[in-house]
C-alpha cells in the first residue's frame, strides 16, 4: 500500500486563512502521510522477519495509529473547507438532523464551538452513530483519544495551534468564527448521506 498526500492548494486564497498558514499546515499534513508510509514499510519488514511482538514492533504499531489518524483527520478537515461561503440552509437533510438532535442549528453551533474552544490541543468533530443516527459533537485529544467507535465524522475542525496561531495568535474564538464561514456544507451533507 502506498500513501500519497492529497493536494489542497485550491484552498490558497481562502478569506481569513493566510497562504503562509495554509502552506505550513499542508506541509505538516504531508509529514503525517510520509510517516504513515515509513511506519507501514517498517512494520512490513518486522512482520516478514518474524519480529511480531517485539518491543520495536509494539511501539511502531502504537505510533502507526497516531500518525494515521493525524493524516486522515487533516484530510477530512481540509476537505470540509472551501473558499466561498455557503449556508447550511442549502443542505436540508443535514440541517433537519442537526435540529432533531440538538433542537436547532443555533444550539448545535453553540455546542460545537464550545467543544472547539475547550482548553488543549486536538479536534472538534461532529460525528454520527450509524446504529442510532444520533449526532454528537466530540473532542478528540491529539489524534487518537476520544473517537466514538464506529461513528462517522461529518465535520472536522483542527484546534491544534498550528491551524490558527499564525493568523489569530491565541484568539481561537476568532479562528472558529472564520472556520464557520468557510465550511463546505455540501461535503458535510455528502458525508452524512453516505454514512453507515
Amino acid at each position: 500500500m502506498s500513501y500519497q498526500p492529497q493536494n489542497f492548494d485550491h484552498l490558497l486564497g481562502t478569506a481569513g486563512f493566510s497562504d503562509d498558514l495554509l502552506k505550513n499546515h499542508f506541509t505538516l499534513y504531508q509529514g503525517y502521510v510520509t510517516n504513515v508510509q515509513k511506519l507501514s514499510d517498517e512494520l512490513r519488514v518486522l512482520t516478514d522477519g518474524g519480529k511480531i511482538g517485539t518491543p520495536e514492533y509494539n511501539e511502531l504499531k502504537r505510533r502507526f495509529g497516531w500518525e494515521f489518524n493525524g493524516m486522515r483527520l487533516h484530510e477530512l478537515y481540509f476537505e470540509n473547507m472551501q473558499k466561498e461561503e455557503k449556508t447550511l440552509d442549502e443542505m436540508p437533510t443535514l440541517q433537519m438532523n442537526l435540529e432533531k438532535n440538538f433542537g436547532s442549528f443555533a444550539a448545535w453551533q453553540k455546542d460545537f464551538k464550545a467543544v472547539g474552544s475547550m482548553r488543549g490541543i486536538g479536534w472538534a468533530i461532529l460525528s454520527e452513530d450509524p446504529a442510532t443516527e444520533q449526532l454528537f459533537n466530540v473532542w478528540i485529544d491529539e489524534h487518537d483519544t476520544g473517537h466514538l467507535a464506529g461513528s462517522t465524522p461529518l465535520l472536522v475542525l483542527d484546534v491544534f495551534e498550528h491551524a490558527y496561531l499564525t493568523d489569530y495568535g491565541i484568539k481561537r474564538a476568532d479562528y472558529l468564527e472564520t472556520f464557520f464561514r468557510v465550511i463546505d456544507w455540501k461535503i458535510v451533507e455528502d458525508r452524512f448521506k453516505k454514512r453507515g
